[in-house]
């Protein structure tokens, strides 16, 4: 990955508060970018954005079919689908680059397969394919397999009021008729036959468990939800130089996010039935200013578009 991971660890061996139980299933994963000439590489995070956006917002077909006529038309196809160039409030205007981030940090960090592209499935209003910002598999041996239910937000900040929106988000996505939802989405989708990663045997094992007829039970051992925070941050934004004193400070400061936030998940979601069953994975990526990356993001998609 482009980026450092400079936390990537279980959350028992990170949380500030002792008294937390239920801590065994999650981790905590912290990414920066870095600095050049005394500023925030701002055109290295959006590089890193539109490399990973054809795999969020085109169908493994439709990537297949435009490979011949270049990556420019590929992006150009990709630029179409993005609702983010039409928004105008400030969480729309913000959520996608979320979605397409954490879909990087899937394919790169996790060595996740991109088994339902959302962006493309959302742009079609009349879809079903809303809830999780993302859905991987990771093949965890020829024989295995666990699936990744992804929430995403881009927000100014990540103090503990902050929290609570993608807790309720969390919690949303792990009542039965979510999980159903998203594995007939899986079921339905030819994508899943076109992966060469994925063995005829274990493909068939995968829909076999995705069946709507198997017990929900039966999935959540093998459910992970990361949980991508990016946000945008003081202290990320007033540094001039990737330091190892910049570096510390941004370790902290995610071990003591972590804690408030799995503590605020832990008192919401420890009714979910089977809750200590799921893993989760909270990604905490600082970014300088969240207006500078929106509105390049948006120059760049009106370019393609046009």
């Amino acid at each position: 990955m482009k980026f450092e991971v400079i936390v990537n660890d279980f959350f028992e061996n990170l949380k500030q508060d002792m008294t937390l139980t239920q801590t065994n299933n999650k981790r905590v994963v912290g990414i920066l970018n870095d600095y050049e000439d005394g500023k925030w590489r701002y055109d290295k995070f959006q590089k890193f954005i539109w490399d990973n956006i054809k795999e969020t917002a085109l169908s493994h077909n439709e990537r297949k079919a435009l490979l011949s006529d270049g990556e420019s038309s590929i992006l150009t196809e990709a630029a179409k689908k993005l609702r983010l160039v039409e928004a105008t409030d400030a969480i729309g205007r913000g959520s996608e680059i979320a979605e397409i981030v954490l879909y990087g940090i899937m394919k790169h960090h996790y060595q996740a397969l991109p088994i339902v592209p959302k962006i493309f499935y959302k742009q079609n209003k009349k879809d079903e394919a809303k809830g999780s910002d993302s859905v991987h598999i990771v093949i965890e041996s020829p024989e295995s397999f666990s699936l990744w239910f992804g929430e995403s937000k881009f927000y100014n900040s990540i103090e503990n009021a902050r929290l609570d929106t993608i807790v309720e988000s969390v919690k949303v996505s792990l009542s039965l008729d979510k999980i159903k939802k998203e594995n007939s989405i899986i079921t339905n989708l030819s994508d899943i036959n076109d992966f060469d990663e994925i063995n005829e045997s274990l493909r068939e094992s995968i829909k076999n468990y995705l069946s709507q007829d198997v017990s929900i039970d039966k999935i959540k051992p093998l459910l992970n939800i990361p949980i991508l925070l990016l946000y945008e941050c003081e202290e990320t934004k007033n540094e001039t130089i990737y330091s190892n004193d910049y570096k510390q400070k941004m370790i902290d400061y995610h071990k003591e996010r972590a804690t408030e936030y799995f503590k605020k998940q832990i008192n919401k979601c420890n009714d979910v039935h089977l809750y200590d069953e799921i893993k989760f994975h909270i990604v905490l990526f600082p970014i300088a200013d969240k207006k500078t990356i929106v509105d390049k993001f948006i120059q760049i998609a009106q370019v393609y578009r046009n």
